[in-house]
């Protein structure tokens, strides 16, 4: 990993993942890129948890396109893969991961934050996407996850306009979930992943595994689905101790 350009530190059981390059709002280099797949490939088996951050105003202002700048066309689609790779780690990895915006999310720091599985937003934030201005088109999984979120009209309006989308309209389009106060995202954010983390792995599994997947599933298939998933989590043994301990506590409070 370039630690010079993510500062990573762990409170208790939540990994901490700060894009550290303030002098170009977070602009993502290929470094920053091998970075991030080493981290949220490698999370140590006592991590439950991940918040995604910035060590400064902004939390990204997308791709460092000087390394696009110039590459043929194969060379810039594997470069993109290669980044769709990372972002997949991120959503399909082991741990729920949860996105602390503060400042710009421009691009593919837009199209990061929507592989996270929340995203909190202080006052500050704003997303957008000027890919269309600048005669590109969005590179790294926007296309897909976006519209997911907040659906097709709204990326359009956004890529055809270049208009952002702030902080508030975000929560009520459905982009984020939480809103806080200037600076507080951070904290907010290592709170909801606390809270995450005490979950057992094999439910965090199946609500950042299973869950995606079952909503692209037609009404059978779901269904089936969801019966296997449940069966599958509830058959351990540490269920088996928390199933107990709150039926007891229904017991106790029943009397």
């Amino acid at each position: 990993m370039d630690n010079h350009l993510i500062k990573v530190s762990r409170k208790n059981n939540v990994l901490l993942v700060g894009l550290d390059r303030p002098e170009k709002r977070n602009a993502m280099p290929k470094a920053m890129m091998l970075g991030l797949r080493d981290i949220f490939s490698s999370i140590p088996d006592d991590v439950g948890a991940a918040v995604l951050y910035s060590t400064s105003q902004h939390f990204c202002s997308g791709l460092d396109l000087t390394e696009v700048k110039g590459q043929s066309v194969i060379d810039c689609f594997h470069f993109f893969r290669e980044w769709h790779e990372v972002f997949h780690l991120i959503q399909f990895g082991k741990i729920p991961v949860i996105a602390a915006i503060s400042g710009a999310a421009i691009g593919a720091g837009l199209e990061m934050a929507t592989a996270c599985h929340i995203r909190v937003v202080d006052e500050t934030a704003y997303f957008s996407l000027p890919e269309g201005a600048r005669g590109l088109y969005v590179d790294v999984g926007a296309s897909v996850r976006f519209p997911r979120l907040a659906g097709t009209a709204l990326m359009m309006d956004m890529m055809l306009t270049g208009r952002p989308l702030p902080a508030e309209e975000s929560v009520s389009r459905g982009v984020a979930q939480y809103l806080v106060p200037t600076g507080t995202a951070v904290d907010k954010a290592v709170e909801l992943a606390a809270i995450a983390a005490r979950n057992l792995p094999m439910t965090n599994h199946a609500i950042i595994h299973a869950l995606p997947r079952i909503v692209e599933q037609g009404q059978d298939e779901g269904l089936y689905t969801e019966a296997l998933i449940a069966s599958v989590v509830q058959s351990g043994p540490e269920t088996a101790v928390r199933m107990n301990a709150f039926l007891n506590r229904k017991k106790s409070e029943a009397r």
